[in-house]
């Protein structure tokens, strides 16, 4: 098992952890800032073609969206007990948790690679290639410009957490984290939180608010 490393700035293992907390912390503050600023210009345009956002959000699957909730809500579990196993020295168990929730990201990836098929295949594309003859106004195009925005936006952090959590994985089987040198995973497990939040805001607004 590996000795933690202590960097010449700081003067103990504490104080080193804590700075890398503050730092991811508010690394993910800017994230959250990020998709506030793309909230809001969705609540904006939908108070101004509130018909044509409904519509837009009625063209969504409502399965696949609840489908990829389920999954990243039981992804950023097994990413919760694959850190609570590796402080408790079982980090081969946390490494195959790790794994587990590298696999549902996948399958998030695949059920929403799906969607945009069948909206491609319709015509739903975003900015001025939309060509969608069910919704031809305006509103409808923004919507759908938004929506790809906003989720391809998701889709990039999902596969930027899956290659935080291989490295964790990995790290943990090897024996490269281990419960004295867990801050690192500790901080990918909060990225992987923030994916998992964003989407919980994600999926009301873009699969059940067609009223």
């Amino acid at each position: 098992m590996r000795a933690p490393l202590l960097r010449d700035q700081f003067e103990d293992l504490d104080k080193q952890a804590h700075a890398a907390r503050l730092g991811m912390w508010a690394f993910l503050a800017s994230e959250l800032l990020l998709f506030a600023a793309l909230f809001t210009l969705y609540a904006s345009y939908r108070v101004l073609y509130p018909v044509d956002f409904a519509a837009g959000v009625a063209k969504n699957s409502v399965l696949i969206g609840t489908t990829n909730t389920v999954v990243l809500i039981t992804s950023s579990l097994t990413v919760a007990l694959g850190l609570h196993t590796l402080r408790r020295g079982r980090g081969k168990l946390a490494a195959a948790l790790f794994a587990v929730s590298i696999l549902f990201g996948g399958l998030f990836l695949l059920l929403k690679g799906i969607e945009y098929a069948q909206h491609f295949h319709e015509g739903i594309y975003p900015g001025s290639a939309y060509r969608f003859a069910e919704l031809p106004a305006r509103g409808a195009a923004l919507f759908f410009t938004l929506y790809f925005l906003m989720t391809g936006l998701h889709a990039l952090h999902v596969i930027a957490g899956m290659g935080l959590l291989t490295w964790c994985s990995t790290g943990s089987y090897t024996g490269a984290f281990s419960p004295a040198r867990s801050i690192h995973v500790e901080l990918c497990a909060l990225y992987w939180h923030l994916v998992d939040v964003v989407w919980i805001f994600l999926w009301p607004m873009l699969y059940l608010m067609h009223r």
